[in-house]
């Protein structure tokens, strides 16, 4: 068997998230059904650093193929290109050990959220339109109680409750650009939908109507306040999986462009 590891950029808009699942679309069953074509006949097996939900975009999801077969990794990146959706692309293949295991040999995540500040044809989509002002320089002090390693059991899908709830975020970085606000989340892994959960939290607090004590509770007390803060999908890409050695992403830079 061949292991290549794969990097992924996705419009996420139509489909029911990364993982394959029976009678909806999914961006990993795309990708399979490419690789079907390109490998008839043969073994395939893909899987992803990590889950996106319905709606969730990715700039740099990375996934491993194993197949019983060899193509050069350009031949590869090539030929899925031709086969898949123009809202799915592969922008690297790399031939890795068999040893490679895209999501456990992980130990970095990055998120980017995307909020505009006026409503937008082009972009309605790709972010999230927030009427009210935030103020920003608040939002940054509420992002610093996220940092650490913190029990996050309030931002978690009640799925996910069974097991640990302790993720450790490392960085968040807020910026705005032109008419866009941009969050990143930096940390070792997320639980679902914790992301959106977060910057929920961060504008409501940017808009006046969280205080920091109320924050705080969140990670001592039980509350159901903050699901119902999650934030659309439609803001989140997957930014950057980080392997043993790679670089953090630095300067925090828009997908798409909002003046």
């Amino acid at each position: 068997m061949a292991r290549f590891k794969l990097t992924i950029e996705y419009d996420g808009t139509r489909y029911s998230g990364w993982k394959l699942q029976k009678g909806a679309k999914s961006v990993q069953g795309a990708i399979i059904d490419a690789c079907k074509v390109i490998f008839p006949n043969k073994k395939i097996e893909l899987y992803g650093a990590g889950r996106t939900d319905q709606g969730v975009h990715a700039l740099g999801q990375v996934a491993h193929l194993d197949v019983d077969y060899f193509l050069k990794p350009q031949q590869l990146v090539f030929r899925l290109n031709d086969l898949l959706p123009s809202d799915i692309t592969v922008t690297s293949a790399e031939q890795m050990s068999p040893k490679f295991h895209a999501r456990y040999d992980a130990v970095h995540r990055c998120y980017l959220y995307q909020i505009s500040k006026r409503p937008t044809a082009f972009g309605k989509k790709m972010v999230w339109w927030v009427k009210d002002p935030l103020d920003i320089e608040k939002m940054k002090k509420v992002a610093e109680l996220f940092i650490g390693l913190k029990d996050f059991r309030n931002f978690a899908e009640k799925s996910d409750e069974d097991k640990s709830t302790l993720v450790e975020i490392s960085k968040i970085e807020i910026a705005e650009l032109g008419n866009l606000i941009l969050i990143r989340v930096s940390g070792s892994h997320f639980l679902w939908k914790q992301v959106r959960r977060m910057v929920g939290v961060m504008v409501e607090a940017g808009r006046g109507k969280l205080s920091v004590n109320e924050i705080q509770s969140f990670f001592t007390n039980p509350s159901e306040m903050v699901a119902k803060l999650t934030a659309p999908p439609s803001g989140l890409y997957l930014e950057k999986v980080c392997y043993a050695g790679d670089k953090l992403p630095e300067e925090l830079k828009q997908v798409i462009r909002i003046e």
